[in-house]
């Protein structure tokens, strides 16, 4: 199966070369994203075979390499990878053989993977198949190390060139929190996506308060299942996501906070794919019984779940669409801001 990966995947590679002659190889990047892509494939069929619409592609490698990929965690990070990380490589292979810019698609792709491969590796050592790991476990390395190659390169090619006057610079961060009631909104919905995270992180870390003992036995059983992963994930949100939303509130309240749209996008793809497996895994059938959300909470738990996952996507809409008053003071702009005063 390994030989015939291989052999497909250098095929694709060398026709895309004589295609374009060599240009789009100019961009390290695209030779990841063409791999990258190939493996989304792959992820998408595995999906797909656990969930009994196909058959006979990759049960033995599943069943002999890596049986964690049969949980509900394993198939719906699967579906992830295959629908819509697939469809972010093929826009930044798109991207690059235009000669355009992909740097906000590689940023959310790059929080989307992350968050992904943690929570998935994690997962694997200290839950109940722990026990289970064979050499297969290693091929999820180079998904660590090549996104974090990868992630510097991104952070590291220009932004986008801004149209906006230092005039209107200076007159969109002079504005106060209250006179921006969209800002102010989001303020509202990430105190409200903060608490819910410091909550759902003392209920995994079993807290014996009577409100963590109902939530986690007639909410959200899932948080008990002992694959680990649900656990895992909530102990990133608690110790990484909750600063960041609080930094996130600072930057949202002071001007000049130029580093906020490149990592919303980041958090806005990590959170968006940790959501969508939590909400997946909970629901799926291949969850044991006990452990899968009652059907008298489904919408409560989709509810809160849902809107949870939202807040970060309208905090990267609004640093991309209105990036006034995160971009850095102007000399200008600090001139013209001390004329009005």
């Amino acid at each position: 199966l390994m030989l015939t990966g291989v052999l497909v995947l250098a095929g694709l590679i060398s026709i895309i070369f004589f295609v374009s002659g060599g240009s789009h190889f100019q961009d390290p990047l695209f030779c990841v994203f063409v791999v990258f892509s190939f493996t989304s494939v792959v992820d998408l069929i595995i999906s797909l075979e656990e969930d009994g619409y196909i058959s006979g592609f990759v049960e033995v490698y599943v069943r002999e390499g890596e049986p964690y990929l049969r949980t509900a965690h394993g198939i719906m990070i699967c579906y992830w990878d295959g629908i819509i990380h697939y469809g972010l490589y093929l826009a930044m292979i798109t991207a690059i053989g235009q000669r355009k810019s992909y740097r906000n698609l590689g940023l959310f792709w790059l929080g989307s993977l992350m968050m992904s491969i943690v929570v998935f590796l994690l997962g694997n050592l200290i839950g109940k198949y722990s026990s289970d790991l064979s050499p297969a476990f290693l091929l999820n390395l180079p998904y660590v190390l090549i996104p974090i190659w990868a992630g510097v390169r991104l952070f590291q090619q220009p932004k986008a060139l801004s149209c906006l006057s230092p005039e209107k610079v200076a007159e969109e961060q002079r504005k106060r929190l209250y006179q921006r009631p969209q800002d102010m909104g989001l303020v509202l919905v990430l105190l409200l996506t903060a608490a819910f995270t410091f909550f759902r992180g003392m209920v995994v870390l079993d807290c014996p308060a009577d409100s963590c003992f109902e939530y986690i036995y007639q909410h959200e059983p899932y948080l008990r299942d002992p694959v680990a992963y649900p656990k895992v994930q909530m102990l990133i949100y608690m110790f990484y996501v909750l600063p960041f939303f609080c930094l996130c509130i600072y930057g949202l309240v002071l001007p000049g906070c130029s580093w906020l749209p490149d990592w919303s996008l980041v958090f806005a793809g990590a959170i968006a794919q940790a959501q969508f497996s939590h909400l997946g895994s909970s629901l799926h059938a291949r969850t044991p019984f006990p452990y899968q959300t009652p059907e008298d909470v489904w919408w409560s738990f989709l509810l809160t779940n849902v809107l949870y996952a939202l807040g970060p996507q309208l905090l990267a809409y609004r640093c991309l669409r209105c990036p006034a008053f995160f971009l850095p003071a102007t000399p200008a702009s600090l001139h013209v801001g001390k004329k009005h005063q």
